[in-house]
């Protein structure tokens, strides 16, 4: 059975029925009803915090993983509602970094490829790369996902070898300073 219709144009008992009844709909998208909820004119603030509560507590595990595929639409819905200053917005985006480094450590994922880290969006309307599959670490990149444990990435997207080199000699060359000054 198709859903047929534009999740944001629900109204809240559609949701709640959706919610209830998602495994029938063939065409039933996770990612784009939490976006809904965001873009849904018929909804007030208390039917959207009612419902954001009600999809988080169907879909624990991917609202949680929204962190890692669409950060910027976790902090939305996270915050749905609330005023917030800019130090508000940075210790947000903090505590996510955080979380999507767990996500990765927790589920070993190696590679970036998926959710707006693998698209590019670079703002404007008339970019003809607008939606394009990327690879990380390309030039091309707008939003690029970056943590500590990273290893160097060069432009076509592999491991630098030749850095991790020179970092394990850099690293060797106090220990040898030492032998040769002995």
């Amino acid at each position: 059975m198709k859903l047929n219709r534009r999740l944001n144009q629900l109204t809240e008992a559609d949701y709640h029925h959706l919610l209830v009844h998602y495994r029938r709909y063939t065409d039933f998208n996770s990612l784009g009803l939490f976006r809904s909820l965001l873009e849904n004119e018929k909804l007030n603030l208390e039917q959207q915090l009612r419902l954001r509560d009600a999809a988080a507590a169907a879909f624990p595990k991917f609202y949680e993983f929204l962190q890692l595929k669409d950060p910027s639409t976790y902090l939305r819905l996270s915050t749905l509602g609330q005023e917030l200053t800019v130090a508000d917005k940075r210790a947000v985006w903090t505590e996510i970094r955080r979380t999507q480094q767990r996500i990765l450590t927790e589920k070993r994922i190696r590679h970036r490829g998926f959710g707006t880290y693998s698209k590019h969006n670079c703002g404007y309307d008339n970019c003809p790369l607008n939606g394009l599959m990327i690879r990380q670490g390309t030039r091309i990149v707008e939003d690029f996902m970056r943590f500590d444990t990273d290893k160097r990435i060069c432009y076509g997207g592999h491991v630098d070898h030749r850095a991790e080199q020179r970092r394990r000699e850099r690293k060797a060359w106090p220990s040898r300073r030492n032998y040769l000054e002995e």
